[in-house]
């Protein structure tokens, strides 16, 4: 059995909302509680998201963590602050393009990662060497898209609430301009693209009502009948209110409910 966990939850450290899944031994940890896991790169501290599940897992709960660990966990988070206000400094000087989004150190101090994008290629291994030996750690750099690098900083979206991606967004699903063109969308970029310059991955999650809504409407360009009989070439399709705009012979629009087209010009 296994639980989720938020990594780096303890001190409000969460850089994204992705849960991870833990084995333990004996008692399940509370939702809630503060443990200490084992990962890849050594110890970490996290939150209890989840009830028991079963399911892959990315390693094993430790322990609960004590007040120990939380005060460590504080006192390398302002020394993760000293390493990324260092390499910051450093990669102005040499002229690197490249950003630095944060560090993380393990709990035991011996791992360091640094999130960083890039536009471009860039060789960071001088300046892993300088934090490696600045900070006596194992320095990994780990470079993220324009999507997780929205979910790592955060951000607001076009609805003004923060990005799904930051909040509880598990993963990031397929987004095609083909999304935006059947919820009838302008496309217009700056419209249908979230704040990492990518389209809106709400497009994804909301397709399948647009689809069932779509499903009773006659395509975009076909020409149709209303049971007046009115006929016009389909102009323009709104799926939320079940109506299409006609286009008709002498160039003026006529919007009908689809219960208003006559059966078998529908399609």
């Amino acid at each position: 059995m296994t639980v989720g966990v938020r990594l780096h939850a303890a001190l409000g450290l969460a850089r994204t909302p992705v849960l991870r899944y833990f084995r333990f031994q004996g008692e399940p940890p509370p939702v809630g509680a503060y443990v200490v896991v084992r990962t890849g790169r050594g110890l970490e501290v996290g939150q209890v998201r989840t009830p028991p599940r079963t399911g892959p897992e990315a390693g094993e709960v430790v322990r609960l963590a004590s007040k120990e660990d939380l005060d460590q966990a504080a006192r390398l988070l302002a020394r993760a602050g000293e390493a990324l206000f260092y390499l910051k400094a450093r990669l102005r000087e040499e002229g690197v393009r490249a950003k630095v989004l944060g560090c993380d150190f393990t709990l035991d101090a011996y791992h360091l990662a640094v999130h960083y994008a890039a536009e471009e290629r860039v060789n960071l291994r001088p300046f892993a060497r300088e934090l490696a030996q600045r900070f006596r750690v194992r320095v990994e750099f780990l470079a993220e898209g324009p999507r997780e690098e929205a979910r790592y900083l955060g951000a607001l979206g076009a609805c003004g609430m923060e990005s799904c991606c930051a909040t509880w967004l598990q993963g990031f699903a397929q987004v095609s301009i083909r999304l935006a063109r059947d919820q009838q969308l302008p496309l217009n970029p700056e419209k249908i693209s979230g704040p990492c310059g990518r389209l809106l991955c709400c497009l994804a999650y909301e397709h399948p009502v647009y689809q069932e809504l779509l499903a009773g409407l006659p395509r975009k360009n076909a020409r149709v009948c209303t049971k007046a009989g009115v006929c016009g070439k389909v102009h323009k399709l709104n799926p939320l209110k079940g109506t299409v705009e006609l286009l008709l012979e002498e160039g003026k629009t006529l919007e009908v409910g689809k219960e208003e087209l006559a059966e078998g010009f529908l399609g």
